[in-house]
């Protein structure tokens, strides 16, 4: 088929490099324009634009694809469908009409759940035991298109936000090619969501990984593997930024008699902290201007007395 493809981030450049790989032509990638970024704020292109110069593909890169201009532009290519995979804009009726068989959408969750920004974070923040991602026939409204084909994927234990990124981008780039298949050979199954069954995920923020001691432990660990790598969670120790890598989980029956953030033991090799709910205890760390390390080579080079209270200090 001929193919406009519409992705920017990395979770949709394994879809374009499938799409590649299963010999359909490609006639147009538009992506996001390029940004400045880093401290000399030079112009960096998005992961989407990189795999298409390496493939020598055709890039277009509007500011605004919902312009008349870009919209001519898109017709022109004459594309029999357009496949989107996290673009960043919201494409209007015209360009979602204007394809033969429509656009298709790979979208990391199994709608209708999650839909909106930040299922892959929200699914190991909220403590999902499956996943998965969804192709869906877009229409103009937020991931409410009919559904095609789903495929689910199980969280392991130690699921971060960064490792179901990578497997459900896999996955969404196999769905992709089969789903094509599908509607090529006029089989494909275009099947209306349920919207009363409909969850939405927000945008995360870094704000959103300050630790709230309050909340349970179990919680504040799903929270530090669902914001691992990116934004992070984080609290404060004697007023530097400490941010929290990975940590486990120790149910606690009896009566809490520690305050919220409180640390409840140091050992050789670990942090444990009071929480809303059992004990935290802290594996992997980092300090504000130091290395990511174990909280063991953390603690060779720091000194933490049980009773130090950790989080922003009362003004």
């Amino acid at each position: 088929m001929r193919i406009i493809f519409m992705g920017t981030p990395d979770f949709a450049v394994g879809t374009l490099e499938a799409l590649i790989q299963a010999g359909h032509e490609i006639a147009l990638v538009v992506t996001q324009p390029d940004k400045p970024k880093g401290r000399g704020k030079n112009m960096q292109c998005s992961p989407v634009k990189a795999a298409a110069l390496a493939h020598g593909l055709e890039i277009y890169q509007p500011r605004r694809i919902r312009e008349p201009e870009c919209v001519e532009y898109l017709r022109k290519q004459k594309a029999d469908i357009m496949v989107v995979v996290a673009f960043g804009q919201i494409l209007s009726r015209e360009i979602l009409e204007m394809p033969e068989f429509g656009c298709v959408n790979v979208h990391a969750s199994l709608l209708p759940k999650y839909r909106g920004a930040a299922p892959i974070q929200w699914a190991v923040i909220n403590g999902e035991k499956v996943t998965g991602v969804t192709t869906m026939r877009m229409d103009a409204g937020i991931d409410t298109g009919d559904m095609i084909l789903k495929e689910e994927v199980a969280l392991r234990e130690d699921e971060t936000g960064g490792s179901l990124f990578e497997r459900l981008a896999a996955s969404g780039a196999e769905l992709c090619v089969r789903t094509l298949e599908e509607i090529a050979r006029g089989t494909a199954v275009y099947t209306p969501q349920n919207h009363q069954e409909a969850t939405h995920t927000s945008m995360i923020k870094k704000q959103f990984g300050e630790i709230d001691w309050k909340k349970s432990a179990r919680e504040l660990e799903c929270l530090i593997r669902g914001l691992n790598p990116w934004p992070s969670a984080y609290t404060y120790l004697e007023g530097k930024t400490l941010k929290l890598w990975r940590a486990e989980v120790r149910d606690n029956d009896k009566e809490e008699v520690q305050e919220p953030g409180t640390v409840a033991a140091v050992t050789r090799e670990t942090l444990e902290v009071q929480t809303g709910k059992g004990i935290l205890i802290l594996k992997e760390l980092q300090l504000e201007g130091k290395k990511r390390m174990s909280a063991e080579a953390f603690l060779r080079g720091f000194a933490v007395e049980t009773g130090k209270k950790l989080g922003k200090s009362p003004e």
